[in-house]
């Protein structure tokens, strides 16, 4: 297994054993201190990115987690970019938690926000350049040469006569020369790896079944646990009788844990059998009377509060309340937002083994060492003597971001004083996730007598999650998490106000592919709809109007209408249109949709966009279409629901996700750029609702103003 420890900053806060052999190890500036290394055998946090031994191996130690967004593979490229080598060549392993490896967008090391590539754009590039002049300058060394006169190709040095040495050959003594500070990058111009489509690294196992999941883990003497969770949210254990539970076939032993009851047994079946015969009473907790419309209706009254200012362009209340007096031109609405769960297809999961030594465990997670601080807690030791060991993600989406699935497997491995993997069924992964936040927002614009907007006013009501898990990240600040794709508002208004009340509902809310760029994006090109009609305005042409300050999106607003037919759609045919930037992505979405009998139709979504230069294009295209279908098996069908504080939705048959037959035809154009990369994971995800419903409304004259779809007859 490979092992891996994330901390984080603000936001979020290591152990790898790594072989004999390697001798070249390139650490990257501004990236922490480096550790004394302990031997080349045993466990060490090296401040390296990248080793070059003397078989020739070079691998390459990636410090995200790969849950299908296809790191494994766009990492290794840029650091083959710069040595000279084909990324297939590079052995990726997973790279120790420390502070070398922090994400600088995000303050520590994580995987999420989109940013892997954006961060590591310049750091990745410079470890690679950094060991090619290392190589260089041994072999130039050996030959009496200049180290400007010789060049990489292939993972050899050539001479200036043709001669060439393999970096085996020089490894060792390039491990001996000093770290280079001050290396040239390769322009655009020169790249060879680097925007060029490139086969995934881990299809292979993930193909033949070598890839290691979290389900997957096996190890000597391993033990299954089965976890009774208590039915309502924020709920305890007050008392129960294991007896029948003991008495059934392969069951070791019944642990009461922090987060519920874990039955221990030979067999995972085995294991959830004998939990299904506990006898449990459980004490429900606060949130006993909480339902989705209560909670619905305290977003609605938290509304009338002001909140925090954002974003203050102008003067928007004074238009507001000048046009709300009589001048005219006051168009407003209120939108509203469920609750959503993730639905990873792989349920969390977490394998312990704790000794009297310290502890280790296998678990699929996006952030090592919050993991890590949670299962020393779990186990009674300093966090120095976990070590974590980093799974392949059967899905992420901000999921495994959280920790909840941690504690019970070290407590149980710890009971029972073996290694013991706890695997939740569908069931419990659905009613017991960090749902994403509801909302209630509130939009208001004034429209001066030429149609165009004079004054917008966006007034946002949900809960926070970075309050919870980072609450000195929002102490004195707006929730940044809270606010995205609301004030970066792209359109020539000169009056624009963007405010956040936080409003908690009882349950702990989280992180969610997109985060509040779904929510804040559905409502503002909801509403820039509204407007557009309001003006008697064609959609697309009201929002180019409005973009002669901003090109990118200007750009990938008329590829995108261009490309869909825009101007002549398929007869009976409806087409909706959304716009956005997150995470330094332009893009733009038209949905094409038919509405007949009171039935939607989504025939076909386009996407253009412009993520500046693509570094694997082929999966800028794949995270396009991932984003497409997990967004609109949200925008169609996705709810949370709370009765008496207990989730009503339990598994896919309630809650629904898109189905093979059902996927529309997905087109990707990505315009050409030389611009810093943007991240492409999650964008397109919060630009489907809004499209799609825009369309309805052109196909309908039926304006939707919450999600998702199905509430309103259509989907």
């Amino acid at each position: 297994m490979n092992v891996m420890t994330m901390h984080r900053r603000d936001f979020l806060t290591g152990a790898l054993a790594v072989s004999g052999g390697l001798v070249l190890a390139v650490g990257l500036p501004g990236c922490g201190r480096k550790p004394a290394a302990t031997g080349p055998a045993a466990p060490v946090d090296l401040n390296a990115w990248l080793q070059v031994g003397t078989d020739g191996t070079v691998r390459f130690w990636c410090d995200r987690s790969e849950m299908g967004q296809g790191v494994y593979t766009a990492l290794p490229m840029l650091i083959a970019e710069e040595l000279g080598v084909a990324p297939e060549a590079i052995r990726v392993e997973f790279a120790p938690a420390g502070e070398q490896f922090t994400n600088n967008l995000l303050g520590t090391q994580i995987t999420g926000g989109s940013t892997s590539v954006r961060d590591a754009w310049v750091k990745l590039r410079t470890a690679g350049a950094q060991a090619r002049e290392m190589l260089v300058a041994a072999a130039a060394a050996e030959w009496g040469v200049a180290p400007g006169d010789c060049r990489v190709e292939g993972g050899s040095v050539v001479a200036p006569d043709g001669g060439r040495l393999p970096y085996a050959a020089v490894a060792e003594a390039a491990g001996r020369l000093p770290v280079p500070q001050d290396v040239a990058l390769k322009p655009a111009s020169a790249f060879t790896v680097i925007g060029r489509p490139q086969r995934r690294l881990d299809t292979g196992a993930k193909v033949d079944g070598s890839a290691v999941y979290g389900i997957d883990v096996r190890l000597d003497g391993l033990l299954h646990g089965a976890l009774a969770q208590p039915p309502t949210l924020g709920g305890r254990v007050r008392s129960f009788d294991a007896t029948a539970a003991k008495a059934m076939p392969g069951v070791r032993d019944v642990v009461q844990t922090s987060t519920g009851i874990v039955v221990v047994a030979n067999t995972w079946w085995r294991a959830r059998k004998a939990r299904d015969a506990l006898r449990i009473e459980w004490d429900p907790g606060p949130n006993s009377a909480l339902d989705t419309d209560a909670v619905m209706r305290g977003l609605r009254a938290a509304a009338s509060a002001e909140g925090q200012v954002a974003r203050n362009d102008g003067d928007a209340p004074a238009a507001i309340a000048a046009a709300r007096r009589g001048a005219g031109g006051l168009v407003s609405a209120g939108y509203e937002l469920p609750l959503l769960a993730h639905a990873t297809l792989e349920p969390q999961n977490c394998t312990a083994v704790v000794t009297a030594d310290g502890c280790d465990v296998y678990v699929p997670t996006q952030t090592q060492l919050i993991a890590r601080a949670t299962a020393a807690a779990a186990a009674g030791l300093p966090p120095e003597k976990v070590r974590v060991h980093t799974t392949f993600l059967g899905g992420g989406f901000g999921r495994r971001l959280e920790v909840d699935f941690i504690p019970a497997a070290v407590e149980a491995s710890k009971a029972v004083g073996a290694p013991v993997k706890v695997l939740w069924t569908r069931e419990d992964d659905t009613t017991h996730d960090a749902y994403r936040p509801p909302a209630f927002n509130r939009v208001s614009a004034v429209l001066g007598a030429d149609g165009r907007p004079t004054a917008w006013h966006l007034h946002l009501t949900s809960p926070s999650i970075t309050a919870r898990m980072f609450p000195a990240a929002v102490e004195n600040a707006v929730d940044p998490f809270a606010i995205e794709a609301a004030t970066n508002y792209p359109y020539d208004v000169p009056n624009v106000r963007v405010t956040y009340n936080r409003h908690e509902i009882g349950i702990d809310v989280g992180y969610w592919r997109s985060v509040s760029h779904a929510l804040n994006c559905f409502v503002a090109e909801s509403f820039m709809d509204e407007l557009a009609a309001a003006a008697g305005r064609d959609p697309v042409a009201y929002r180019l109007a409005l973009l002669d300050r901003q090109p990118r999106f200007a750009a990938v607003l008329r590829r995108a209408a261009d490309e869909a037919g825009w101007a002549m759609p398929p007869a009976g045919h409806s087409l909706g249109v959304a716009l956005m930037e997150g995470y330094g992505t332009y893009m733009a979405m038209v949905a094409d949709v038919t509405v007949e009998d009171g039935r939607l139709k989504v025939h076909a979504l386009h996407c253009a966009l412009d993520c500046g230069q693509a570094v694997n294009p082929d999966t800028v295209v794949a995270q396009v279409e991932s984003s497409v279908v997990f967004g609109l098996s949200a925008a169609l069908w996705g709810r949370i629901d709370l009765k008496d504080g207990q989730v009503q939705q339990r598994n896919f048959d309630t809650y629904r996700v898109l189905r093979l037959p059902e996927l529309p035809r997905i087109v990707t154009y990505v315009l050409d750029s030389t611009a810093e990369p943007g991240g492409i994971g999650e964008p397109a995800t919060a630009l489907v609702a809004p499209a799609v419903a825009n369309a309805v409304y052109r196909a309908t004259e039926r304006r939707l103003r919450s999600l998702p779809l199905s509430l309103h007859g259509i989907a």
